[in-house]
């Protein structure tokens, strides 16, 4: 293979440790540290909480057989993007993958931002220059992301490695040191509509903790041996972050009681806080600082290669392909970091708004792969398949109806989010057919 300059062609190197290490690093993050406590508040019950827990876990399970077969069958980069294209046309091809390029640099700034808040927290010089650090952080990964595909790789296998033993290290303290908390406490679940609207809350902020167990398919392209290797990798990530989840809330909910858990904004912090003391706070917050940028690791490395894929089909500027002498799609990192720079100089509020919209666009992205699923066995019958998603038609078809669900659920709780997404749509429509409506552009 080539390793020049100005080759398009991405490296084949990655393998199962890899894949693991990146659905952990893509999944694990906040959320898990700072849900448990407004479900509890929602909930009471701790078998109820727990049981949603592992419903969600089910749907990433489940999700995983599925995105497999897309991710074998067609092998590309980018992920969500390449499915779509393939099913669908060029459109909703490239309405899919902009929608989920946006949607990560969002991500990406937003938890720069609040990333740069922890280091704050732990070194009060950097308090009040939130901005800075994140730009920051955000050029020192820059940076580190040009030295190549195989560096960037083993950086994330390091940052997943630290995160799953220092939550592992959680959950022990918790056991060995907890009383009961709620698992002793005399529970009753609020009922009626109450307890429909809470458990319909619930279920959002779990979904959304669990965003990002698909997110080894974004690099299949890189992967030595996929066939061999994806399933493993998929599945062990997918198993390992639900194994994560379930103990992490089984534990903080054994040390801390229910008034406790119910009012806690970060409720692994206040576990730690309730059995080692005030002092022990801090612990938190490097883990959360550490697992934040793990996160953001991930996202550089996962957002350019649906740049480069769409680049290479004739849908985005064709530098976009470009693949720098150590295997990076150099150019799209560029265009990645650079507007995540730029959504931070434009402040907060506007990017609190477009997380919002952005989630939409994240559950969007899932029906457009169960959905390509499906179209694909009615259009490519004969298209090679070297995995099979379970159970077809009724697996696919009941993710793609949950999913739905959880689209209307995440436009209930933030209506006005659904009059950018139109706008969002109507421009991207202009845009396609201006510039990309022929099979090939030289944009």
């Amino acid at each position: 293979m080539s390793k020049n300059k100005t080759t398009n062609q991405l490296w084949k190197v990655l393998g199962t440790g890899f894949g693991v290490a990146v659905t952990l690093g893509g999944t694990v993050g906040t959320g898990i540290l700072r849900k448990p406590g407004p479900i509890a508040d929602q909930l009471v019950n701790p078998y109820l909480i727990v049981g949603l827990w592992i419903l969600v876990a089910t749907y990433a399970l489940l999700g995983i057989s599925t995105v497999l077969e897309l991710s074998l069958s067609i092998p590309k980069a980018g992920a969500w993007y390449g499915y779509a294209e393939r099913a669908f046309g060029r459109y909703i091809g490239f309405l899919v993958g902009i929608s989920s390029w946006l949607g990560t640099i969002t991500a990406l700034a937003f938890g720069s931002y609040t990333f740069s808040e922890y280091v704050g927290i732990l070194f009060p010089y950097f308090e009040h220059q939130e901005n800075y650090v994140a730009v920051g952080t955000l050029a020192l990964l820059w940076f580190f992301h040009q030295l190549g595909v195989v560096m960037a790789g083993k950086s994330q296998e390091w940052l997943s490695g630290i995160k799953a033993l220092a939550l592992l290290g959680f959950i022990i303290l918790c056991f060995a040191f907890g009383s009961g908390g709620m698992w002793h406490e005399p529970s009753a679940s609020p009922r009626g509509l109450p307890l429909w609207s809470g458990i319909m809350t619930a279920l959002l902020s779990i979904f959304y903790a669990f965003d990002g167990w698909h997110t080894a398919a974004y690099f299949t392209e890189e992967n030595a041996d996929p066939v061999k290797s994806m399933p493993k990798s998929m599945y062990i990530g997918v198993i390992s972050v639900a194994l994560i989840y379930l103990f992490i809330n089984i534990s903080i909910l054994y040390v801390l009681p229910l008034e406790d858990v119910r009012h806690s904004k970060l409720a692994a912090a206040d576990a730690i806080t309730w059995l080692f003391g005030a002092s022990t706070g801090k612990w938190i917050t490097a883990f959360l600082a550490i697992s934040i940028f793990g996160i953001l690791n991930t996202q550089v490395m996962f957002a350019p290669r649906v740049l480069y894929s769409m680049s290479r089909d004739g849908l985005f500027w064709k530098k976009a392909s470009e693949v720098n002498s150590l295997g990076s799609p150099s150019f799209a990192t560029h265009l990645t970091v650079g507007m995540s720079c730029l959504l931070l100089l434009m402040g907060k509020n506007l990017n609190e708004r477009l997380s919002d919209i952005a989630t939409f666009f994240f559950v969007a992205s899932y029906i457009s792969g169960f959905s390509s699923l499906i179209r694909l066995r009615q259009t490519e019958p004969q298209l090679h398949r070297p995995y099979q998603a379970w159970a077809y038609p009724y697996v696919p078809s009941l993710l793609l109806f949950i999913s739905v669900l959880f689209l209307m659920g995440t436009l209930i709780q933030n209506p006005t989010s659904g009059i950018y997404v139109l706008l969002f749509i109507a421009g991207t429509y202009v845009l396609f057919r201006s510039l990309f409506q022929s099979n090939k552009s030289d944009f």
